[in-house]
């Protein structure tokens, strides 16, 4: 079991950064962590991943870096040159041996 706390959304401009970090409450190392995001009337979509490898979503792509810090249990979302399309209930999510966790999500919004 993991739990997980997301922190950092809010209400920005288009074109400006936000950075989202989620805490775990255990160790994370042997964890794939990483972002799904759900706009409304949308499907949950991965934004970003973190394990044996780091993926990204083509619609993020150079505009998103996520940063994991096993020493902290924590793993951020970097976001720049933020879009209103980027708007969404951002989750911060882990798996290992086939379980997977989630957190309760934090609101992102990018709108003038």
């Amino acid at each position: 079991q993991v739990q997980l706390v997301e922190s950092g959304g809010g209400l920005v401009q288009p074109g400006e950064s936000l950075r989202l970090s989620c805490g775990a409450s255990r160790t994370i190392n042997r964890f794939t962590m990483g972002w799904y995001r759900q706009a409304p009337g949308k499907q949950r979509e991965l934004v970003a991943t973190s394990g044996i490898s780091t993926k990204y979503a083509d619609s993020v792509k150079g505009r998103f870096t996520i940063f994991r810090d096993n020493t902290k249990n924590t793993v951020d979302l970097q976001m720049t040159s933020l879009k209103p399309e980027d708007t969404g209930i951002y989750y911060c999510y882990a798996v290992f041996t086939g379980s997977d966790y989630w957190g309760q999500g934090t609101q992102v919004t990018v709108s003038s």
